[in-house]
C-alpha cells in the first residue's frame, strides 16, 4: 500500500522488509558526561594523592629545619637581661649550612648571639651534651683576658686591647655585669670562638669549658618572636 506524501517532498524510499528502522537520537552542542565506571578506584587515587603532598610538606619542613631555620626556646637565665627564660627565638642556619656546602668555616661576628652544641657539661652538673645559646666575644686569633671579670680582646687590629662588653652595640644600655673568678689568658686557634652569656654570674660558658670550635655552632639568633609584646629582629 502506497504512503501519503505531500508535493513537493521527496517520496520516501521504501524500507525493505526484516529491516530495524534507524533511530534518531536528539543531538546538543552543550558539555558530556562520561559515567564513571564503577570499578575505577578513585577513593584510592584521592587517598594516594593526600598522602603524597603530607609527605611533600613534611619534606619541605624537614629541610627548613635542617637547612634555613629552627625556632627555640630560652631554657635558664644565662643571657638576661637580653632573653628571659621561656622567650621563642628564631634560629638563622643558612649561613652555617652554606660554609658546609662550599667546605668553608662559618665564623659568625663578634656579638652575634648563636646557638652551638657543647659536649662534656656533666662535669660541671649538667646533662653532658645540649644545646646553649650564648654570644661571640672571641674570633679566630684574638687572645681573650679575663680580669677581674672584666674581658679584654687583643688582636692585630686592637695591639692594645678592648673590651666588647664596653665598647660594643650589644651593651648599649650597660646590662653585662662583671663578675669574679678565675683570670684567663687564652689564644684562640683557626677556628675557635670565644662565647659567653650576658649573666655573667649564671653563665656556664667558654670561661669555664673553654674556646669553642665553629663547626659546633648551629646557627644564629635573627628574630625573638615570642612573647610578642617583646618580639623583635636582631
Amino acid at each position: 500500500m502506497d504512503q501519503d506524501f505531500r508535493p513537493g517532498q521527496p517520496k520516501p524510499t521504501p524500507t525493505p522488509a526484516g529491516t530495524p528502522s534507524p533511530v534518531t537520537r536528539p543531538t546538543t552542542n552543550g558539555p558530556t558526561i562520561t559515567k564513571q565506571k564503577d570499578n575505577e578506584p578513585s577513593g584510592f587515587h584521592d587517598f594516594l594523592s593526600t598522602i603524597g603532598i603530607l609527605a611533600l610538606a613534611l619534606g619541605v619542613a624537614l629541610l627548613l629545619i635542617g637547612f634555613v631555620f629552627r625556632t627555640y626556646q630560652v631554657d635558664g637565665r644565662s643571657m638576661e637581661t637580653q632573653l628571659q627564660n621561656a622567650d621563642k627565638l628564631i634560629i638563622w642556619k643558612v649561613p652555617r649550612t652554606w660554609a658546609k656546602i662550599t667546605g668553608h668555616e662559618y665564623i659568625p661576628a663578634r656579638g652575634d648571639i648563636i646557638v652551638f652544641q657543647e659536649s662534656g657539661l656533666s662535669a660541671y652538673g649538667q646533662e653532658d651534651s645540649k644545646q646553649l645559646i650564648k654570644r661571640v666575644i672571641g674570633l679566630p686569633g684574638d687572645r681573650i683576658v679575663v680580669k677581674d671579670g672584666s674581658i679584654t680582646v687583643y688582636n692585630n687590629a686592637h695591639p692594645s686591647g678592648f673590651q666588647p662588653d664596653k665598647t660594643l652595640e650589644y651593651n648599649k644600655d650597660g646590662h653585662i655585669p662583671t663578675t669574679s673568678g678565675q683570670d684567663i689568658d687564652v689564644t684562640l686557634k683557626a677556628g675557635q670562638l670565644y662565647a659567653c652569656g650576658d649573666n655573667r654570674p649564671d653563665s656556664l660558658d667558654s670561661r669555664t669549658f673553654g674556646p669553642i670550635n665553629a663547626s659546633q655552632v648551629i646557627g644564629k639568633m635573627v628574630m625573638r618572636v615570642f612573647p610578642l609584646n617583646k618580639a623583635e629582629l636582631f
